[in-house]
């Protein structure tokens, strides 16, 4: 492929869903382009309204400002995968240390008689502040519509079939994190950062845009690059269970929050959400991508987690 883009491309994501023939081969050809000289791009003119993001900043910055003892109520259960988690227990793979922030987790939402009720776990939802659950579930809502998207506009730069990556993440294990970076202590271990460098475990992630700088990420020269923009635009990055399905051809691509100038006075709010495949789903070597052979073994989306959970701190 002919590189186009001398930076992370932004691209419109109505050009693909209502643009014409033009506009969508455009779209496709540079979202494949983005993934794999940088494994992300920037995403304007979606679907996910200002006012929701808005409430959603709000209403994480309030409870992230609830007393500990409250917070600590609703911590996660041992795979992490809902609730809260509290300050500095996740760390990078390989990492010593923890990083510097602290999270809640939502995940889909289903009815007690689902079937999806023996695979993954409830949500857990705070008291307070009013509204959460159901600001929360909306976002949640509109950041899956606008990944599948994403996946369905990556299938024909792969050759499968439009609907391969839009089956694999229907009823996916997908995560909402809420992150929140406090003022960094004073006392912090000289070595930890608010998020040390890593590839995050699952398909895509589609991050709305901080309050605050740090984002950095690992270009395919080796060097960091910032990841900046608008507060209304979405960051798409690619993850290592993409990176396994397309046998490297579209790398996971490391990534870091970094302490930034003023990180020790001021927090930081972040709202990635990681696009998971349903726990059955088999993350094997896509056929346009095989090459010389495989580099992976077959392996269950459930059992990849699991293992990566693992190797963060999440699991024991």
């Amino acid at each position: 492929m002919a590189r186009k883009f001398s930076r992370v491309p932004e691209l419109s994501l109505k050009a693909f869903t209502h643009g014409d023939a033009k506009e969508t081969t455009d779209f496709i050809d540079a979202l494949m382009e983005g993934f794999q000289y940088y494994g992300f791009i920037i995403l304007k003119d979606h679907a996910v309204s200002r006012d929701l993001l808005k409430r959603a900043y709000e209403l994480s910055a309030a409870f992230f400002a609830l007393p500990e003892a409250e917070k600590r109520r609703y911590v996660a259960g041992v795979d992490g995968q809902r609730g809260y988690t509290p300050f500095g227990k996740e760390h990078a793979k390989n990492a010593k240390v923890g990083d510097l922030k602290e999270f809640w987790h939502v995940g889909r939402e289903f009815p007690p008689t689902s079937p999806l009720a023996k695979i993954y776990p409830m949500n857990v939802w705070p008291a307070q502040p009013a509204g959460f659950r159901e600001t929360f579930l909306a976002l949640y809502d509109a950041l899956e519509d606008a990944g599948l998207s994403m996946l369905e506009a990556l299938a024909p730069s792969l050759s499968v079939q439009k609907d391969y990556f839009r089956k694999m993440a229907t009823d996916g294990n997908s995560i909402l994190r809420l992150l929140h970076y406090p003022p960094i202590p004073k006392d912090a271990d000289p070595n930890a950062v608010r998020a040390a460098a890593h590839e995050d475990i699952n398909l895509i992630t589609i991050l709305v845009a901080a309050n605050g700088g740090g984002l950095e990420l690992l270009d395919r020269d080796g060097k960091w690059l910032a990841v900046e923009t608008e507060p209304d635009n979405l960051i798409v990055d690619a993850g290592d269970m993409l990176a396994r399905a397309t046998n490297d051809v579209i790398p996971a691509t490391t990534h870091r929050v970094v302490n930034a100038p003023g990180s020790g006075a001021t927090s930081r709010y972040s709202m990635p959400f990681f696009m998971h495949p349903h726990s059955d789903a088999v993350l094997t070597c896509i056929p346009s991508c095989r090459g010389a052979g495989a580099k992976y073994p077959d392996i269950t989306a459930d059992a990849f987690l699991k293992q990566r959970l693992k190797e963060i701190g999440l699991a024991g």
